[in-house]
């Protein structure tokens, strides 16, 4: 007999702990393991900031998925278009655009989620992302080429929308990338003896009424006060209504000229979600508390494509789409998948949440471990002592803790690495959204229109 097939879909923190789990819970011959992702290593998302600001390497937070000598689980490099559900299919687009059918016995989905954009003129053609490493290692080159270029100009109003920058999201993203890229110009200014200081201006902005509201009233408002001690102007209940090559239009009327826009106003769950025709919340694949698919057995979702339900909380809310949750929804998924494998009873998933961290750079932080509120050195402290110890591997680990001794030594360089080619590559570029396939399209697919039925 042919042994069960487990695909897992997604290579981000639950499809990663759900893969290791399942390899140290199951024996060789009791099913056969198989990971679709693009690349073969784990992103760690929070630590993105720090790469946009170079304070860390892109490498130290990309783990690589093949390190582990006991690690057996096979590798397709591409992404998940669609899944048919009924034939137990997954059709995937591999790195050199093949379309491929792969079966399957038992699914786990953990596509993650991509940038959410809204239908503003220009967004999609002008803005930056920070969701991905090419994104937050393009967006570094783009920065301090913006110092260089301004440096250079003999035009006044050049120089001025150089040196403007402009971060859409007053989430923990948009506060981190805003806060470590203002760091970043602000030590690098110092060694362009041309350019004044007074005209590098960094605006946050955000619909919202509050920044960080899941931080509280005083540490969100600390967190107001650090950043704009540091020069950069906040403004809430405010969006982008148009965004240009040189300016963005700002909906309360004010026109800023700019060419850097950094978007980071939220996620919403994989376009894979939709090609499944199953039920969703807000966009997410609606599961019950054992992660599994009602009315779908051996169909398993998690992460920030699911709306787990939190038992920890009330009746009615779902898990956030945070790290911490993921991590251990991919174990509890992997039990459950090996339960169902055994034919053993489901146990649902309860995880009380641990706290927030944010990292605003240097000594500035606010964090709010076990609803313990902190501030300054204290809660860098903590911060990075949760990001270090959530790192996967010994390696990692000791490659981030070496970068930030070195530059707390030695400070920031502002070199370009040379990632931005002559084409400018925006948000549109790096998420490939446009990938995805229609019910419709997978059903044809799967029937046999056109496309290799299996990579071996």
């Amino acid at each position: 007999m042919t042994r069960p097939r487990i695909l897992v879909v997604g290579a981000g923190f639950a499809g990663v702990e759900c893969v290791r789990r399942l390899e140290r819970k199951l024996s060789p011959d009791e099913a056969d393991v198989t990971l679709v992702t693009p690349f073969a290593y784990q992103l760690y998302l929070p630590l993105l900031p720090q790469v946009a600001s170079g304070v860390l390497t892109p490498q130290s937070i990309a783990v690589s998925l093949r390190r582990s000598k006991k690690y057996r689980t096979r590798i397709i490099p591409g992404g998940a278009i669609g899944v048919d559900l009924k034939s137990k299919v997954c059709v995937i687009r591999t790195i050199t655009d093949q379309v491929v059918n792969e079966p399957y016995d038992y699914i786990v989905l953990a596509p993650g989620s991509v940038t959410r954009t809204f239908d503003i003129p220009g967004l999609t053609d002008h803005a930056f992302g920070m969701k991905t490493l090419a994104e937050a290692a393009y967006v570094r080159d783009h920065v301090i080429s913006q110092l260089d270029l301004a440096d250079a100009s003999q035009d006044p109003a050049e120089r001025a929308s150089r040196l403007q920058f402009v971060v859409v999201g007053g989430g923990y993203a948009g506060t981190e990338t805003a806060a470590c890229l203002q760091r970043l110009t602000h030590a690098a200014v110092r060694r362009y003896p041309r350019l004044d200081p007074r005209l590098i201006k960094w605006h946050l902005i955000d619909i919202a009424p509050k920044l960080m509201p899941e931080l509280g009233e005083k540490l969100g408002r600390s967190a107001q006060e650090i950043l704009r001690k540091r020069g950069i102007e906040i403004s809430l209940g405010v969006s982008i209504e148009k965004a240009g090559p040189e300016e963005v239009t700002f909906t309360d009327g004010r026109v800023v000229p700019t060419r850097t826009l950094i978007w980071t106003a939220g996620v919403v769950a994989s376009p894979l979600i939709a090609t499944l025709g199953a039920e969703t919340v807000r966009g997410r694949l609606a599961v019950n508390a054992e992660l599994n698919l009602p009315g779908h057995d051996g169909v398993f979702a998690l992460g920030d494509a699911a709306a787990v339900p939190d038992l920890a909380k009330d009746e009615d809310a779902v898990c956030p789409p945070t790290a911490q949750h993921a991590q251990r929804q991919g174990k509890h998924v992997a039990d459950n998948v090996i339960a169902t494998l055994r034919n053993q009873p489901l146990q649902p998933y309860v995880h009380k949440d641990l706290g927030l961290v944010v990292d605003l750079g240097g000594k500035d932080a606010v964090s709010k471990p076990l609803g313990i509120e902190l501030r300054g050195i204290p809660a860098q402290a903590v911060a990075r002592g949760y990001h270090w110890s959530a790192l996967r591997t010994n390696v990692a680990k000791t490659r981030v803790l070496t970068n930030w001794l070195l530059n707390a030594v030695a400070g920031d360089d502002f070199v370009r690495t040379g990632f931005q080619a002559r084409k400018p590559a925006k948000l549109k570029d790096f998420e490939y959204t446009d990938s995805y396939l229609t019910p419709e399209q997978v059903r044809a697919q799967v029937e046999g229109a056109g496309g290799q039925e299996r990579l071996t």
